[in-house]
């Protein structure tokens, strides 16, 4: 009676804590157990509650390491006991998506889908779009030539709906990823023709509503979760032709907007540091600048403020990481950089091992990179830099970790590996 009454109080209050984290603190970290449900985890920011993950690792370190039908660069998401991952088989013109045991890496079930090439650019892939779970229906975007087409199967992978967005896919490919926002799945289409922003019904597919946007070049940032100053909950959206926008998820309509902010091609998500909206572009040449943005005023009109811009060796692809009032900025050219988040001052500099097109994560005290050739950097997330490890996943990979309760998961380009949990 005695241990039943515990459980009964233990289960409530995880109920009460993950309903308090959703509704009050929206902006930041919140990871409840299992759950890593969209593209660098809860609201993106890229930080775990894991424990127990190792720093220095091998190969035959890990709890399993399986093959993947098809090969890709898009993230694992992962929901209890069970983690996704997309990926495709270009010679059989085919997209798969596939579902395994976290506890041992078995296949739970997969499907597969014709998927018709494209033109891309030569470091994208026909899988690097991430999908994103709610814990009753897995979301997933495929990019083929003129469309983005959004399913949803359940967690059984049977399909449930299905959506096609008639555009002209730039010519460096996909890559943006669906995110869910309560009963509905959101979707940013910015590409360089054929602009939109949608919300889908997530049990019926249908549209709830959607949005022209101007056209100038294709952005893949994905949105997160936000509320601004007036209290007002909304979405986050970073793109070269609008800049930085904050949306009402129910109506599409925009709250206020701070265009101009890029002149070149924004590719790292939306981030929020110390109450400052962080966005950046670049080319490929690499990251040209960073913005830090103080939000505006919803219920008062007030027009956001550009609160500093930083330059130096900035990131064009990876996606940033605020902790502790410092923001980590991971270069593609593996120059990393510390900065104090409200003000943009430098703490640090420093170079690591590798060319980066995947995040950062934030795992106890430390981040977790994983370069192009397949190397997990791993340094202090602190205000001195101290590089810890440099692991060998032996293939290479674009993609950024997932975590769950004590384990992380890997995705090489042909790969997926559990390691922790011991």
């Amino acid at each position: 009676m005695l241990n039943s009454r515990r459980t009964s109080l233990c289960g409530l209050a995880c109920s009460v804590f993950i309903i308090l984290s959703h509704v009050l603190v929206p902006n930041n970290y919140c990871q409840t157990v299992g759950e890593w449900p969209r593209f660098r985890g809860p609201n993106g920011t890229g930080i775990s509650s894991a424990t127990g993950i190792p720093s220095t690792f091998t190969l035959g370190d890990a709890n399993w390491r399986v093959p993947l039908k098809g090969e890709g660069h898009s993230s694992p998401v992962l929901w209890g006991d069970r983690v996704f991952v997309t990926g495709s088989d270009e010679r059989q013109e085919s997209f798969i998506v596939q579902c395994f045991k976290v506890s041992d890496g078995s296949e739970v079930w997969s499907m597969e889908r014709p998927q018709k090439l494209y033109r891309m650019h030569k470091f994208n892939h026909l899988a690097s779009s991430s999908p994103a779970t709610d814990g009753k229906r897995l979301v997933v975007l495929m990019s083929e030539p003129g469309a983005h087409t959004v399913f949803a199967l359940d967690m059984d992978g049977k399909k449930l709906w299905e959506r096609k967005f008639e555009t002209i896919i730039s010519n460096h490919g996909g890559g943006v990823s669906p995110i869910f926002h309560g009963a509905k799945v959101v979707l940013a289409g910015d590409e360089e023709n054929q602009s939109f922003l949608a919300a889908l019904d997530a049990d019926s597919g249908s549209v709830l509503w959607k949005t022209d946007r101007a056209n100038v070049k294709a952005a893949f940032s994905t949105p997160c979760r936000f509320v601004d100053p007036s209290g007002t909950e909304g979405l986050l959206f970073n793109s070269m032709a609008h800049g930085i926008t904050f949306l009402d998820p129910s109506t599409g309509k925009t709250f206020w907007e701070q265009s101009e902010l890029f002149d070149k091609r924004t590719v790292s998500s939306c981030l929020v540091a110390e109450g400052l909206l962080i966005g950046t572009c670049g080319s490929g040449q690499g990251g040209n600048y960073l913005v830090a943005v103080k939000p505006g005023h919803a219920t008062k009109g007030d027009s956001p403020i550009l609160a500093y811009k930083l330059r130096r060796s900035i990131p064009y692809v990876p996606t940033s990481v605020a902790r502790d009032g410092l923001l980590f900025l991971w270069g593609d050219a593996g120059i990393v950089t510390c900065v104090r988040a409200k003000s943009g001052d430098l703490v640090w500099q420093e170079r690591v091992e590798g060319r980066f097109f995947g995040s950062p994560v934030w795992v106890e005290g430390r981040l977790f990179c994983i370069s192009t050739t397949g190397k997990v950097v791993v340094i202090s997330a602190a205000d001195k830099f101290k590089q810890i490890a440099v692991n060998d996943l032996g293939e290479a990979s674009n993609a950024t970790p997932a975590l769950g309760t004590d384990r992380m998961y890997l995705r090489t380009l042909g790969h997926l590996v559990s390691l922790g949990g011991k």
